[in-house]
């Protein structure tokens, strides 16, 4: 079978799944729809965590980052792998012990005001339209070349199937739909390393399949050093990043990480505190599985694309090359005349084309505009994984799974993103400012209205996305480590942190961080800006900036505070009570 067919088979039957399960876990409550009714197993609850966590930018982009910026890109692996631990140990069971269902019904209550929460619903739902454009740009890449449709119905498509599970089930559905969504991208992102470990070195297991020989009696990584320094590029395994950028960014991600609202609510829907640190653990060990992998298959799809197209005879290129050219998303434009593939260091061999758009067969494709006079082609970050089984001439089986995998991921954290979106506008808002006494059913209302809406500012976000994947991913990192983690670890760690300090740090943080990213990284119309990083403040770059944007929020929300009256004294003794490790005095409310 074509992988076409492969590919509706697989995404058809894992569709039908989620809606199954979507409709089998309904909600019927509030509880249900914001926490899943509080009953979630921890392990049930720390695979659901792990594919709300490892989005698109995890399976899709992260790879690919890796596989084009090389060691420079391992700052996503220490950020990401490290921000998790810090929500397990530092948040996640102080937060569960708090009893509310949201970040900003945290901020609200522990900062006892309604500026507070409603701060930090902006910041939420900022940091979440931000994070959500990356998963919709990812579905829209996947159904645009393994369906063979335009990217933007791509796009709407994926809309569709996010608001149908998630209008349904609300938290309740999307957990238990989460879980199934984990199984496939984990079997998708694992099946095709494993073949391809063990077709290059002959090692089954991709992590030390990178570290191993290839059958020619080599190390792969001292052979793709070797291509790289051929072509012109750096050593695959040196940097040109700073020290202190490569702090920065992994501060910013780390933390961003641990200030996520849509995995911090997930330690929401299990019974204990007990049971949230439980599935924080099991989350951290079903994430490491995919993230340990990650670096394997860079190493692998950077070989072999290199290997495939360079200096290579356009003519004897392999199918999928050309497939991937209808989506514009590699393009080749022949300047010496020779028929040959000019695949060497250049502006548009390292993510950042000099290229012109023009109207293809499946949506726009990249033409050059011959400002670039050595490299001949152009390679999109976001497809080295989806790319990388046909490269290596894996079954069309094993293409399919790929795609289904990448949709997984994608969806299940989109779904998360705009439940936080829609409990932030009900819940937080609605509920606890506009309307107290709205009834249930009006409550549920307002929620499900509120991820309608979201999910076409959303779809918006993906038609027209402000740069590839895991840049606008790390960039919301930033936003949350610039607004909220302060405002979080302060609230639970410092008894004198008061309203006025927390609300001025907020704001402090989200607009010198939005004012930076708008400066050096996204116009206003959400093209990439190049700006040249002499221009950067401290050399810091924009993925980089989270970390000043936190250090000013800390700095700020203390000497506020310790300026203006402390907090009343039932705060204070809530503050002191979280952070009683054992469960007998767990509070349901606050």
């Amino acid at each position: 079978m074509s992988v076409q067919t492969w590919t509706w088979i697989l995404v058809g039957v894992t569709f039908a799944l989620y809606f199954g399960i979507a409709f089998w876990a309904r909600a019927g409550s509030t509880k249900d729809f914001y926490v899943a009714g509080g009953g979630v197993s921890p392990l049930a609850n720390g695979m659901a965590t792990a594919a709300d966590w490892m989005s698109a930018a995890s399976f899709i982009s992260m790879a690919g980052i890796i596989s084009f910026a090389g060691y420079d890109g391992s700052v996503y692996l220490m950020g990401w792998t490290g921000g998790y631990v810090l929500l397990a140990l530092l948040l996640a069971p102080y937060l569960r012990k708090f009893g509310k269902f949201t970040v900003p019904d945290f901020i609200g209550d522990r900062y006892y005001s309604n500026t507070a929460r409603t701060v930090a619903v902006i910041c939420a739902l900022i940091v979440s339209f931000t994070y959500v454009a990356g998963q919709m740009r990812g579905v829209g890449i996947v159904f645009s070349q393994f369906l063979q449709v335009d990217i933007n119905l791509g796009v709407t498509i994926g809309m569709g199937v996010v608001l149908g599970f998630a209008l349904l089930g609300g938290m309740k559905g999307i957990t238990y739909t989460q879980v199934a969504q984990y199984c496939v991208l984990i079997f998708a992102f694992m099946v095709p390393a494993i073949f391809i470990s063990f077709q290059m070195t002959g090692n089954p297991i991709p992590q030390i399949g990178m570290g191993s020989k290839t059958h020619d009696g080599v190390f792969l990584l001292d052979k793709l050093d070797s291509l790289h320094t051929q072509l012109g590029f750096k050593e695959y395994t040196s940097g040109t990043k700073s020290t202190w950028d490569v702090f920065a960014i992994t501060l910013a991600l780390m933390v961003g990480t641990a200030g996520l609202p849509h995995v911090i609510v997930r330690f929401f829907t299990v019974p204990k505190v007990k049971d949230a640190r439980k599935s924080a653990g099991l989350a951290l060990l079903f994430i490491a599985i995919l993230y340990t992998t990650a670096p394997a298959i860079a190493v692998f799809s950077r070989t072999n694309l290199i290997e495939t197209v360079s200096n290579k005879e356009y003519t004897s290129i392999p199918e999928w090359f050309k497939n991937w050219e209808n989506t514009g998303l590699i393009a080749w434009d022949d300047k010496n005349g020779d028929g040959k593939i000019q695949y060497v260091e250049g502006a548009s061999s390292n993510g950042k084309p000099v290229y012109i758009k023009e109207r293809g067969v499946h949506g726009e494709r990249l033409i050059s505009n011959g400002n670039d006079n050595a490299n001949e082609l152009y390679v999109d970050r976001d497809i080295m994984v989806l790319a990388n089984p046909e490269i290596a001439n894996l079954p069309n089986w094993v293409i399919a799974l790929v795609a289904a995998g990448g949709l997984a991921a994608a969806l299940s954290t989109a779904a998360g993103l705009l439940l936080v979106i829609s409990t932030s506008i009900s819940h937080d808002l609605i509920k606890k400012q506009i309307k107290p006494n709205i009834s249930e059913k009006g409550e549920l209302l307002a929620a499900r209205i509120s991820i309608f809406v979201a999910i076409i500012i959303a779809g918006i976000f993906g038609i027209y996305p402000p740069g590839f994947v895991a840049a606008v991913v790390a960039l919301a990192f930033g936003l949350a480590a610039a607004s909220f983690f302060p405002a979080i670890i302060l609230g639970i760690f410092d008894k004198r942190m008061n309203k006025e300090g927390a609300i001025s740090g907020m704001i402090v943080g989200i607009t010198i961080m939005l004012f930076y990213m708008i400066r050096y990284k996204t116009g206003l119309i959400g093209i990439m800006d190049a700006r040249p990083a002499s221009e950067w403040w401290f050399g810091t770059s924009p993925e980089g900036f989270g970390t000043i944007a936190m250090i000013l929020n800390v700095i700020v929300s203390v000497v506020v505070s310790r300026l203006t009256p402390a907090p009343p004294l039932h705060v204070q003794e809530i503050v002191e009570s979280i952070r009683i490790p054992s469960g007998a005095n767990e509070a349901s409310s606050h």
